[in-house]
């Protein structure tokens, strides 16, 4: 019997929307795009090869037309719905009601060209009312929503596909331009570009505890002061130098070390009394409900999870029936939830916390573009963390906690107190007016307090925290000074960004969605642009070359008010206020003046692109001084500092404003001292030289001066040793690695020492056993070997190694996490799962927020591909051989393809491709490219702009 087909994007949805809709429907997931434009250029079908836009996979001269191909993994889905289409009677697109989900059920109308009556069901939540009201509530498809997410899909095509080619020519292979990620990429960078200009100022001041001169000790206690002015003038703190360390305000004095501790001995004794006193009123109101940015910002700052891991938990908590939709930049509620948040807070706390009239967060973000409400927990009446406790994970249940929190403390009343201030002064014994200042702040009602604070997890510790005592003070009233002391501060470079504070300045410009965020994040760290020291993002070297690059040659398409332009626009052809062809003619072609994508400029991307190619100096993109004649270039094995004909390589972990003028002279120093050599092999008359590169200190049998390209002998420096004492006889010894010990009667191979990237290891065939240290490899024996060969990799009977550091429970296991030393290197582990540190963590200064950021990004990685067993040398040899042997097999043609459909949607549709042929299989001969393939070929490397 026929029954309607409900298609949602995953199959955890799929589920959820078959148990309230019952067994009358039929529910399946299109696992999320189920088309898009090829990834590279063995996805382009033979019909369009030829054609001088395949490369870009839109049709730039024919209106933009894109062309879309169904993923070889996609395939097999899609035949499964259209086998479900057969029997259905209506089709419902149950995809997610924002620009990206409405595509999806474009594409899947494309796709499937239902016969049958096709309804767009709508909900921002997933419970059983939800979606049944969603089901009596269906309309059709939002043809301009789809304009606008074809286009932006479009322009992030042709934005990466035309200056990502830029950045392999002239900076490195492989790297990529993106419409936003470039942007996030340049922010991050002038940041570390002020942290390198920045220059810390040293200053002092005086700090103080008084207490009332007429009061017994102990029956008031005393409160804290800082000096801020000395004869009338300011006294300088941090706010007042600029990043060079110069005093930005002249009428500061600053203290320095031997003048605070003057004036500390000059005021012991001294009276003071009250100056002045101020009082005023204390308000603070609650913040709106969370929207998707505000969202990953406090997921980042409370539960220390990255934006990606923070998104995946709120689809989880979403497809299940626990939060609304969780990409939406509106802060609004629903009459229903407002209803359900008063109710709640009323009932836990008490009805003095609800104010009279409900509060509306009506205000969206710049450029806010979706029709949601903002996240909070879903359904008519609110479950709170105690009542899911048991559905939930760890870090399910936190984020729900968080997002309830937030949403019963926004309809909950101010906080309200009073702020006091007062100034204390005295006359030292030098003649001095020295005047100290004293704060105070009672909260009388916590109001949202009660439930919610922003960046902390505990309302009441937060309360106390932001009481400070000061006892009822009148002017003229007498001081005793309990304690004064003079204390050094110096200033501080600004922050390095987080992914919280990235995706905050992100917003605040303009820039981007909110939906794509996580992924600009993940993006920019995939791409080498960025990397973590702890949660701050440090850029790379790559990334100053890239920015270099696109600041000087392409600067409008790295700039803000630019790029959130674009965001507007888009928007204007979601709302029908402009048309993407005309548009999209703009920004590629160039504009007349009149106003275009451009923003009033004739020049389009295309001819950006080929006018600026020829232009570009590469080495000068790639070049970033340092000072005193040293710069830092940006080579294919790495960055490496130059100056003159001298080089060194910078050490990875490295930050850039770490490397200093200082710095870098001594690591020049010690990467041209090896250019002598140390001595000549006697066996061969080569020298021999003792040389620093990227991943240590080596030696080297011979150089490439005479233009040989045999690459010379190197070895590494065992760890224990000192490169400046390396001699000959120790070098050659190095060299000499590896070495055989002899032949296993057993298996007839030779037992081979080597030191290896991960350590000195035993070698026999395909077994391997790591030796405990480096100087090992000259002194074990053949015996000790065979033994050491013979025992199992898990040794019996030994000791496990201690852990190198004890942390405390992962948040979302509960179980102890501890570092250990593992074969490649230190790992963090609960005994389940283990994540490596990454560059720029260290065992000394890892914390357990860090620790589980790494875990759960572990986690969501998923479990490691399962390894196949070793072969033998020979085996794989004969492996080899086998593929080559039957490579021309591989490649051979597949059936014909049928011709291209014609669209099905009522609008003027972009072709419609069948799949893409088979690419041969791993190993297979290739085949020489005929010209327009040899163009597509980039396509393996290029990335679209996220």
């Amino acid at each position: 019997m026929a029954k309607p087909l409900v298609i949602v994007e995953s199959p955890t949805k799929a589920r959820k929307l078959a148990e309230f809709l019952g067994s009358g429907y039929a529910v399946e997931a299109s696992v999320g795009h189920v088309r898009d434009l090829p990834r590279k250029a063995a996805e382009v079908p033979a019909a369009y090869k030829a054609e001088p836009w395949a490369r870009l996979g839109v049709d730039t001269d024919n209106d933009f037309k894109p062309l879309y191909v169904v993923p070889s993994e996609k395939q097999a889905q899609i035949r499964k719905l259209k086998a479900l289409l057969k029997d259905a009677d209506q089709l419902y697109l149950a995809t997610d009601e924002d620009r990206e989900g409405e595509s999806i059920s474009w594409h899947l109308l494309e796709v499937l060209g239902p016969r049958v009556p096709v309804r767009r069901m709508v909900f921002h939540e997933i419970t059983r009312s939800a979606i049944q009201q969603a089901v009596d509530n269906t309309r059709d498809l939002d043809l301009p929503l789809v304009d606008a997410q074809e286009t932006r899909r479009i322009l992030d095509r042709l934005y990466g596909y035309e200056v990502s080619p830029v950045l392999w020519k002239k900076v490195l292979p492989n790297l990529s331009a993106g419409r936003v990620q470039s942007v996030a990429t340049r922010i991050v960078v002038e940041r570390e570009r002020q942290r390198m200009r920045f220059r810390a100022a040293a200053y002092w001041d005086v700090e103080g505890r008084f207490s009332p001169a007429q009061t017994p000790p102990g029956d008031v206690p005393s409160f804290p002061a800082t000096l801020v002015a000395l004869d009338g003038s300011r006294v300088a703190s941090g706010r007042d130098f600029d990043e060079q360390g110069r005093l930005g305000r002249s009428d500061a004095v600053v203290l320095d070390e031997a003048g605070a501790l003057g004036l500390t001995d000059a005021l012991v004794g001294a009276p003071f009394a009250v100056r002045s006193v101020e009082e005023k009123p204390y308000r603070s109101s609650p913040k709106a409900p969370f929207m998707t940015s505000t969202l990953q910002q406090e997921a980042g700052r409370k539960l220390r999870l990255s934006s990606v891991r923070c998104m995946q938990v709120a689809q989880r908590l979403y497809e299940n029936g626990f939060i609304t939709y969780m990409r939406t930049d509106s802060t609004s509620l629903s009459p229903q939830a407002i209803d359900a948040a008063r109710s709640q807070a009323r009932t836990l706390y008490g009805p003095e916390y609800v104010p009279a009239q409900p509060r509306r967060y009506d205000k969206k973000v710049k450029n806010a573009q979706e029709a949601h409400e903002a996240i909070r927990p879903a359904g008519e009446s609110f479950r709170t963390p105690e009542q899911v406790r048991g559905e939930l994970g760890a870090e399910d249940l936190r984020l729900y906690e968080l997002v309830w929190k937030r949403t019963v403390a926004s309809q909950m009343s101010d906080a309200t107190g009073s702020q006091v201030s007062a100034r204390l002064c005295a006359r030292s014994t030098d003649g001095r007016d020295v005047e100290f200042a004293a704060s105070g702040r009672t909260i009388t009602f916590p109001g949202y307090l009660r439930a919610y604070v922003e960046g902390t997890d505990d309302p009441d510790a937060v309360l106390e925290d932001r009481q400070t005592f000061l006892p009822p003070l009148t002017v003229g009233e007498g001081l005793a000074a309990e304690s004064l002391e003079a204390k050094g501060h110096q200033t501080q470079p600004p922050a390095r960004y987080t992914e919280a504070s990235l995706v905050r300045r992100l917003e605040e410009l303009g820039v981007g969605r909110p939906s794509t965020y996580a992924t600009i994040m993940q993006t920019i760290q995939d791409r080498d642009y960025v990397w973590k020291r702890g949660s701050a993002l440090v850029p790379s070297w790559t990334a100053f070359a890239v920015v270099n690059l696109l600041e000087r040659h392409f600067s409008h398409l790295v700039d803000y008010g630019f790029t959130a332009k674009l965001e507007d626009d888009l928007d204007r052809i979601a709302n029908r206020e402009a048309e993407r062809v005309p548009w999209l003619t703009d920004f590629y072609f160039g504009t007349n003046g009149d106003g275009g994508a451009a923003g009033n400029r004739n020049d389009g991307l295309k001819s950006l692109v080929s006018d600026h190619l020829d232009e570009i100096d590469p080495r000068e993109v790639n070049s970033i001084p340092v000072g005193d004649g040293i710069v830092v270039r940006v080579g294919r094995y790495g960055p490496y500092l130059q100056r003159d004909e001298a080089r060194a390589s910078v050490p990875e972990g490295l930050a850039p404003d770490e490397l200093t003028t200082t710095k870098a002279e001594e690591l020049l120093a010690a990467g041209s001292t090896p250019d002598e050599p140390i001595g000549t092999d006697p066996a061969t008359g080569l020298p021999v030289y003792v040389k620093s590169g990227r991943f240590g200190a080596y030696v080297q049998l011979g150089d490439n001066d005479d233009g040989s390209k045999t690459k010379p002998s190197r070895a590494s420096v065992f760890k224990s040793m000192d490169p400046e004492t390396v001699t000959l006889e120790t070098a050659l010894r190095l060299l000499s690695l590896p070495r055989v010990l002899g032949t296993d009667p057993s298996t007839g191979g030779e037992i081979v020492a080597l030191n290896g990237r991960y350590g000195p290891y035993l070698s026999l065939g395909g077994e391997t056993r790591s030796l405990t240290r480096e100087e090992e490899l000259f002194t074990v024996t053949l015996e000790q070997a065979r033994a050491l060969l013979a025992e199992p990799k898990s040794r019996r009977g030994a000791e496990p190694k201690p852990p190198l550091k004890e942390l405390g429970p992962d948040p979302a296991s509960g179980a102890p996490m501890v570092v250990k030393d593992g074969r490649f290197g230190p790992y963090v582990t609960d005994g389940t799962t283990n994540a490596s540190l990454r560059k720029g963590d260290t065992v000394e200064d890892l914390t357990v927020e860090r620790a589980a950021e790494l875990m759960a990004d572990r986690r969501a990685a998923g479990p490691p591909p399962k390894r196949t067993a070793k072969k033998s040398v020979a085996a794989k040899r004969t492996g080899a051989t086998a593929k080559r042997a039957t490579a021309g097999t591989a490649g051979a043609p597949k059936k014909k393809e049928p011709a291209p459909k014609k669209a099905a949607a009522k609008r003027a549709a972009p072709k419609k491709v069948a799949a893409p042929k088979k690419v041969p299989a791993k190993g297979a001969a290739p085949k020489k490219a005929a010209a327009p393939e040899k163009a597509a070929k980039a396509d393996r490397k290029a990335a679209d702009g996220a």
